[in-house]
């Protein structure tokens, strides 16, 4: 799938016609698309299903007739089984790695990439022209081009495509969400805006009013983005494996950037203990790469390439069995699908097995000759053995023929074992077995094996046996989490966050050339050292009033240089500028922050801080109960699809289900050339 260009009426700079970046076809046949729109019904049936499991639930409380409870019972347990087959489908989705894989490739084994999380649509265009007008007073109908253009912004974020276009287009959206937030969103004023999020592994869907969730979200997709195109790069090549490399990287770095950021998202799958597994998933599959990029070229058939291949291996099986080992831990066992833990099961296993073949063949295959470095070979056993059998030296092993084949063939059996267990691992799985490229690497690695162990068999083996040492992991190009770059700008002083006075005209009369104040401020212009006795102090104008517009010329975002020379060949009529000045708040009443998740109701009396005359101490107490979700909704002319409302902020530090309250910092944006302040 490829982006589309649509023009809008966003100046971008150059040529008669502007455009930019949309989504790809939604409607395009495609196996990626097909995944996604097969995912997007599947959150629609299991949120329907979970109504009806909530609604039963109810009626099994409230009811005291043993025919109805027999009734319920029965339709719980129908209910319950669909869900079960439902998540068993989502499971099988994220199980579809072929999908996301190089449509040319098959020699290479296939790697794991991430689903973008769905979401639904939503309308800015009523609530920012409402609160345009109530807040900046200025008519909302005036920026209707400009809020079009944002949902169309967001509306493309669903359905990216997968290439650098896509992420660009993920980034983008998120760089106008700070500035969003500072424009429309603030802790006593709520927006009437709901932003729904579906779970990735479980389809169970989150809904905030506030920004935290859409930024997680849209994170999670660029990271979820980065590991489909290192999944689809061509693994054949040095140019495709470093593109793989620095993908699956930055898919690392943004999902630990996501963590560090947002540390209390409702949905599950962006938990700090998903979050963990998810990174170290990433870079088992970058360092994966990194031991083919290694491979790509062959490997030399000398002591020194063979033993360092073999730790490098290693290597990577240690990463995807601590992979295995975070997928096994509850809870995420529950919700990983089962094809993920298996896949991580199989790899670790046939790594491990690869780097036993590699320090045998560097052990059978070479003796130690006249012309080969004794102290350099035995410095590198030493250093790939954490152990040595008993009784016996590194230089022991490398002079004596007879020493070398021994273990030489002790690590071909534990290869020959790994490989044995890799394919009884997979075919344990269903999903697994459907990969017919994997069962031929692993099969043909096993006999590899089998085939070296038998040419050096001996009639003797049985008294010959002897336990392979472990090999110690060690790699020379580790895989690091890499952060994509972010464009930075500052944020204006106009934001939601101050109140503001309407924009009042001052006429300006200069007397002697003089205005009778100052300016300063770089973006927007502040009046300072006004003279009281000015005409323009008697016609309004205040100290610290921010010039708004100069005659017809708006100078919200005008610098000092560009307001100076508007005023400075005013007349002798003189000139009527708009100024705005800030409004002192009142203390502000701590707000809640609802989130809607799984239609489970539930019911928590909501505690708000009061304060007495003298600003002491806050004192609490019970306010009247809020209207439900759905009036919210009835209200707003949203459809949401979620009934429970759980408060994820205390303020007080008094409830019981207080925890800190979690601190999004904003991401810088990029600068804003709207004329809304």
């Amino acid at each position: 799938m490829t982006d589309t260009l649509i023009p809008n009426g966003v100046k971008d700079g150059g040529g008669e016609r502007n455009f930019f970046r949309k989504g790809c076809n939604p409607f395009a046949q495609t196996g990626r698309s097909k995944l996604q729109n097969t995912r997007a019904g599947l959150n629609q049936q299991i949120i329907k299903q979970m109504r009806m499991r909530a609604g039963a639930e109810n009626l099994l409380k409230a009811t005291s007739n043993n025919k109805v409870k027999d009734m319920v019972l029965l339709e719980l347990s129908y209910v319950n089984s669909n869900l079960q087959l439902l998540m068993g489908q989502l499971e099988g989705l994220n199980s579809s790695v072929d999908v996301y894989q190089n449509t040319q490739e098959t020699d290479n084994i296939p790697l794991i990439a991430l689903g973008l999380k769905e979401t639904k649509e939503v309308d800015f265009s009523t609530p920012f022209k409402d609160f345009i007008l109530e807040h900046y007073s200025e008519d909302g109908n005036s920026y209707e081009d400009e809020i079009a253009d944002l949902m169309d912004l967001r509306q493309a974020c669903r359905t990216p495509s997968r290439s650098e276009e896509g992420v660009e287009l993920l980034a983008k959206y998120f760089s106008h969400l700070p500035l969003m937030e500072s424009r429309f969103f603030t802790q006593a004023h709520h927006s009437g805006i709901f932003f729904t999020w579906y779970d990735s592994f479980t389809g169970v869907p989150v809904c905030q009013q506030n920004l935290s969730l859409e930024k997680a979200s849209v994170l999670f997709n660029m990271a979820a983005l980065y590991s489909q195109i290192g999944t689809r790069s061509d693994r054949q090549t040095i140019v495709g494996l470093e593109k793989a490399i620095s993908s699956f990287q930055t898919a690392a770095g943004t999902l630990n950037h996501l963590k560090e950021t947002f540390t209390h998202t409702p949905s599950y799958d962006m938990s700090p203990a998903m979050l963990s597994m998810l990174i170290r998933m990433m870079l088992a599959q970058a360092q994966e790469c990194l031991f083919e990029k290694i491979a790509l070229p062959g490997i030399q058939n000398q002591f020194q390439p063979l033993m360092k291949m073999a730790q490098e291996a290693a290597k990577v099986s240690d990463i995807y069995n601590l992979v295995y080992q975070s997928m096994s831990q509850a809870p995420i066992k529950d919700h990983v699908p089962f094809f993920w833990s298996t896949m991580s099961q199989v790899k670790s296993n046939h790594y491990l097995a690869m780097a036993h073949f590699f320090v045998a063949s560097a052990l059978v295959d070479h003796q130690l000759g006249v012309s080969d470095d004794e102290d350099h070979q035995e410095k590198t056993l030493s250093q790939v053995y954490d152990r040595l059998p008993e009784g016996r030296t590194p230089l022991d092993i490398l002079k004596k023929k007879e020493e070398r084949d021994r273990i030489g063939k002790a690590h071909l059996r534990r290869a020959i074992q790994g490989h044995e267990e890799a394919l009884r691992i997979y075919s344990l799985c269903h999903h697994l077995n459907k990969m017919e490229a994997l069962q031929d690497i692993l099969k043909a690695s096993h006999k590899r094996s089998f085939d070296k162990y038998s040419e050096n068999e001996t009639e003797d083996e049985f008294s010959d046996y002897i336990e392979a040492p472990d090999i110690i992991p060690k790699t020379e190009h580790k895989a690091e989490m890499e952060v994509p770059a972010t464009t930075k700008g500052p944020l204006s002083v106009f934001s939601a966050k101050q109140r503001w006075t309407p924009p009042r005209t001052i006429r300006l009369r200069p007397e002697d050339r003089d205005l009778g104040f100052t300016l300063k401020g770089d973006t927007p212009v502040q009046v300072v050292s006004l003279d009281p006795l000015s005409p323009a102090a008697a016609d309004g104008l205040k100290e610290c009033d921010y010039i708004v517009a100069v005659g017809d010329t708006d100078c919200k975002w005008l610098g000092l240089t560009e307001v100076m020379r508007l005023l400075k060949d005013v007349g002798e009529e003189g000139i009527d500028i708009q100024v705005v000045s800030i409004m002192e708040n009142n203390p502000s009443m701590p707000t809640k922050s609802a989130t809607f998740s799984g239609n489970l109701p539930k019911t928590y009396s909501m505690i708000c801080l009061a304060y007495d005359n003298d600003e002491k101490n806050p004192k609490s107490r019970k306010v009247a109960k809020k209207a439900s979700f759905l009036s919210w909704g009835l209200k707003n002319k949203l459809k949401s699809a979620s009934t429970l409302s759980l408060p994820t902020a205390d303020p007080t530090g008094t409830l019981p289900w207080n925890k800190p309250c979690p601190t999004f910092p904003s991401s810088s944006s990029y600068n804003n050339e709207s004329a809304l302040y």
